[in-house]
């Protein structure tokens, strides 16, 4: 099966999570290949990822990065190596387990049976969250649905930042003119996917708080996101 799917994961001090999420996706059918991004984690990220290379030779791959540059910025850096090896799948997942490996074959499945950007949604039909505080959860039901409000977009979960990509809708956003790099990043990039024309299929997943680590979401980042999105809604991109 040729190697055409890979899963990029960013890190910043993840090590009691990126050993086991390595192994995990890389034991799943259907031949997915893993890059990790770390911004200089102090805490040994990377070793622990260049420590298991050697088991999985050209299956997982390393960028290491100076400082902390944020989300927006390294998957960005991971299209681009995905797009320069000619990936047809590209994935976006979290390193703490939030976002289940398992349901990356249905993802991939998603976009083989016609879509362009698959989405892991927790607020559709039979997607849910699981150990979230209510505030929490009511905090990002509500900016979902803002988003759609002002951005006129048909996707329940905005937010989401477990998806998959063909290989086409990356080639065709001009990563240049994207104009946030923290959490509204999720957003933007849907929305220039759905500003292009391509077809947006939301899965059902089931997000699971982090067990391990610490959450780096702050009201900071909400805040970054409702104000991102006026300015998108304004934007003349492309143009």
């Amino acid at each position: 099966m040729p190697q055409d799917s890979l899963v990029i994961i960013p890190t910043f001090n993840e090590k009691d999570n990126i050993g086991k999420i390595v192994r995990k996706t890389l034991s799943l059918p259907g031949e997915f290949n893993v890059l990790v991004i770390d911004d200089s984690s102090p805490d040994g990220t990377a070793q622990i990822v260049k420590d298991l290379m050697p088991e999985y030779p050209g299956r997982l791959f390393i960028m290491e990065r100076k400082g902390k540059q944020g989300l927006g910025t390294a998957y960005i850096a991971g299209f681009r190596w995905a797009l320069e090896r000619k990936y047809e799948y590209i994935f976006e997942m979290d390193a703490d387990f939030s976002h289940n490996p398992d349901d990356l074959p249905r993802l991939k499945e998603a976009c083989v049976n016609g879509a362009d950007l698959a989405i892991g949604s927790r607020y559709i039909k039979g997607g849910k969250v699981e150990n979230w505080p209510t505030d929490r959860l009511l905090m990002s039901y509500i900016a979902s649905l803002y988003v759609r409000l002002v951005l006129w977009i048909n996707v329940r979960d905005t937010t989401a930042g477990f998806k998959c990509y063909r290989r086409r809708v990356l080639e065709a956003i001009p990563f240049g003119e994207i104009k946030f790099m923290g959490y509204a990043f999720q957003i933007e990039m849907k929305y220039l996917a759905a500003k292009k024309g391509f077809k947006i299929t939301e899965v059902p997943i089931t997000f699971v708080d982090r067990k391990e680590g610490v959450s780096k979401m702050s009201t900071r980042i909400f805040k970054e996101a409702f104000w991102g999105v006026i300015q998108m809604r304004f934007s003349n991109y492309g143009g």
